[in-house]
């Protein structure tokens, strides 16, 4: 485990340890998109983390996809993100901000416009949505036209550069977890027939172009992205071109020269183990639910770079020390994950504070 504890250069910062706070979603954002007045004091604990990955952060209004998440396209979230990034630097630590744009996993109703959500193509994901009003079901989207992409490929630029603007040390980008850009690239959502749609190379063409234009705006080096291969989750089904897919768009990606890539593991092997020797620069590994045993195989094996955690982190703000010392761990709060104040957010005691030092 000790090297998960070394330096590592990526793009131009140099990280403290191998250790990266994967993004998690908290819904404590103001009604305007604006970062809660908390979330400074909670990014800047966990700051001893190699690097934090910021929750996803909307690009636009379009961009919306729950209640109160943060935004980073207005002068009011840019002010809002500078006290998170000023305290987390302060405390020694590097944070990127995800940029994410929800697609069809939106509803109207947690929008600033309160219109229709916006997909590749007409097709609802059949599920639901937690609203101010309780569940609804999610609401068939719209499609975007092919002037509508370039648009949104055009809204991820701006926010990377507001992103920057607000001390950021670069941005990853959401391709995961079935929202927009995987929206783009699964079959089963992507009915297109113009140059996005249809063939591997142009279901990875809207990926593509968003990566590339904030690596021309802010520079490759601050510029990641993070990709969920295989996800099957809220109606994403990749089908049998999958793997092909991800080895295409993988290649491409690794032409421009990113400071990183970030893989939420969904268990095929052979892909992942194909993604490394294809991706020159780091590759960040995320295990969902992997068990504390096991923390720091991924760098020794030399299959990733960097090691990503989420709710470990979520609940252990000196998760680092927790490592080195083998301390106990707090357990997380789950029914405080999204939304609320302190409580489950910024009240997990450390290691020193639960042994009186």
């Amino acid at each position: 485990m000790s090297k998960l504890f070394s330096p590592v250069q990526l793009g131009r910062n140099t990280l403290q340890n191998r250790l990266a706070m994967a993004p998690m979603t908290r819904s404590r954002a103001q009604l305007d998109g604006t970062p809660g007045e908390l979330a400074a004091e909670y990014y800047s604990q966990r700051a001893s983390t190699g690097l934090i990955v910021a929750e996803g952060t909307q690009p636009s209004d379009d961009g919306q996809g729950y209640l109160t998440t943060p935004g980073i396209y207005t002068d009011a979230h840019v002010a809002g993100w500078k006290k998170v990034t000023d305290a987390v630097h302060g405390n020694g630590g590097h944070i990127f901000i995800q940029l994410m744009h929800a697609g069809r996993m939106s509803h109207p109703d947690n929008t600033p416009h309160h219109r229709q959500a916006v997909a590749p193509s007409a097709i609802a994901p059949g599920t639901g949505m937690f609203t101010a009003k309780g569940m609804q079901d999610i609401p068939v989207p719209r499609a975007l036209t092919t002037e509508e992409v370039r648009q949104t490929v055009a809204d991820f630029r701006f926010a990377a550069r507001r992103a920057v603007d607000a001390g950021a040390d670069g941005v990853e980008i959401h391709g995961a977890n079935a929202y927009l850009i995987q929206q783009f690239l699964a079959l089963n959502a992507n009915t297109r027939t113009d140059e996005y749609g249809g063939s591997i190379e142009n279901r990875a063409r809207f990926a593509i172009e968003v990566v590339t234009a904030i690596a021309e705006e802010i520079g490759a080096d601050r510029t990641a992205i993070r990709l969920s291969p295989g996800t099957a989750m809220w109606g994403i089904d990749e089908g049998t071109e999958g793997p092909d897919l991800y080895r295409y768009l993988v290649a491409e990606l690794d032409k421009l020269g990113l400071a990183y890539l970030h893989i939420a593991h969904q268990g095929n092997e052979t892909l992942l183990t194909d993604i490394r020797k294809l991706w020159r620069s780091k590759l960040i590994l995320n295990r969902p639910g992997s068990p504390r045993d096991r923390i720091g195989a991924d760098v020794a094996s030399g299959l990733a770079d960097l090691e990503a955690y989420g709710q470990m982190m979520l609940a252990n703000p000196d998760f680092v020390e927790r490592l080195k010392t083998n301390a106990p761990m707090n357990d997380a709060n789950r029914n405080a994950f999204f939304g609320g104040a302190a409580q489950g957010y910024t009240d997990y005691p450390t290691l020193r504070e639960t042994q009186g030092a």
